[in-house]
């Protein structure tokens, strides 16, 4: 059987950009997480640049700290307020951009002694770089060089590559809500450890004062003369 060499050359571009392109799921910037440590009474903000007709989802959550709790706004890059929220302990928040830098910003100043721990996950969308995805088609010279639905592989790796982002985007938000409920669980049990020894130093204390008081009811300090 002859091959053409417009059909070879087909079949190793979509082997390398398309495994490329699955690998990228996991790599490139388009989905993207941080965390840090907010001090008491500061604030943190963080910039992203986007393009028209683009999407921005922003999903945080607070993971250690008193209260679990922070304010949050994101604006656009005309300075106008998006989206906002006000001690809370986790949310998420879609807008569809424009060109430019969009701000949010995570807000600790009303709280004066706790600092908080906040992570959040950044997921871009439509965010292309202007790279016609039909350009391999140039490599076809003519409809029956090739037997196979090139577009119907395109449609099945795509569809592969999304799925596989999104299997990654919710492990880390479930990563996140773990380490929050593990940071919880360990600051209640550093608290009942705490209740439980001083009920016990009270008890000891309590019994102690209730020993002599007795003692002291049936202790004759008369003197006897002989």
């Amino acid at each position: 059987m002859r091959l053409s060499w417009a059909f070879v050359r087909v079949l190793l571009w979509l082997c390398v950009s398309e495994w490329s392109a699955v690998t990228g799921a996991f790599t490139q910037a388009l989905d993207s997480d941080f965390t840090f440590t907010l001090p008491p009474g500061h604030k943190e903000c963080f910039y992203q640049t986007m393009k028209k007709d683009a999407s921005l989802e922003i999903e945080y959550q607070v993971l250690d700290g008193a209260g679990l709790d922070v304010d949050f706004y994101l604006s656009s890059p005309t300075g106008h307020i998006l989206a906002s929220d006000f001690r809370k302990s986790d949310g998420v928040h879609t807008v569809e951009t424009e060109d430019g830098d969009y701000m949010f910003c995570f807000d600790n100043s009303f709280s004066a002694v706790s600092e908080k721990v906040i992570f959040f996950e950044l997921i871009l969308d439509n965010m292309d770089d202007g790279e016609d995805p039909e350009s391999w088609k140039e490599y076809v010279q003519g409809a029956d060089l090739l037997d196979m639905k090139l577009e119907d592989i395109m449609d099945t790796i795509n569809s592969v590559k999304a799925r596989l982002g999104k299997s990654l985007q919710i492990q880390t938000v479930l990563k996140a809500f773990e380490a929050r409920d593990r940071n919880l669980q360990e600051s209640n049990y550093d608290r009942v450890n705490i209740w439980s020894f001083t009920n016990v130093v009270v008890m000891v204390v309590v019994s102690c004062v209730q020993v002599y008081l007795l003692r002291s009811l049936f202790d004759d300090k008369r003197k006897t003369r002989t």
